[in-house]
């Protein structure tokens, strides 16, 4: 019984002390410099007794005013069978895990925008270029808890087979609240 209690505390030691730094984001090429924010690394112990996604923390960001949204993204279907799918289904959900009300004010009718990369982060395609933009001012408001959620499509005629690619989601509004996603075509 000793035994196991003093094992169980050796590798929680272990686990504590065994954590890397998380990577510095990789920088993107544009006209003003984006900071990506990164979540730290979790440990064996924090990962086996809160594994669910739900439980993420938004990210810390220069504009005090985003304090608590966290913006995530799904990209289906996996992996992309081009011959099969013309429209890449995108979603991405502004969740607020802070405190207060998130007040996100826009001057267009666009809340996000969508970019498709190949792996070395140049742009193939943009989300905005075949919609209409308007100049409708607009503000979303996002409660503590709760989410807003975006389901957009966005075409794979750029995209080539058996390659990985990255979609990207952010406000162009708040281009700090950012997600991405690796994903897989097939032929």
């Amino acid at each position: 019984m000793i035994r196991g209690i003093v094992v169980l505390l050796l590798i929680s030691v272990v686990d504590l002390f065994g954590q890397e730094a998380a990577a510095p984001p990789t920088p993107i090429a544009s006209p003003t410099p984006v900071v990506m924010p990164s979540a730290p690394k979790r440990g064996f112990f924090s990962r086996m007794f809160h594994s669910s996604s739900s439980s993420k923390k938004a990210p810390k960001y220069s504009n005090r005013k985003l304090e608590g949204l966290l913006l995530n993204l799904q990209v289906s279907p996996q992996p992309v069978n081009l011959s099969e799918i013309r429209q890449l289904q995108i979603k991405a959900t502004i969740s607020n895990k802070g405190k207060r009300t998130v007040t996100l004010d826009f001057p267009t009718d666009q809340r996000i925008e969508i970019y498709l990369m190949t792996s070395e982060q140049t742009v193939l395609t943009k989300w905005s270029d075949n919609h209409a933009v308007t100049d409708k001012p607009g503000t979303i408001l996002v409660n503590p808890g709760e989410h807003v959620e975006y389901n957009e499509s966005i075409s794979t005629r750029d995209l080539t087979p058996n390659k990985v690619f990255i979609a990207e989601v952010f406000l162009p509004t708040y281009p700090e609240v950012r997600a991405r996603q690796k994903f897989l075509t097939a032929p």
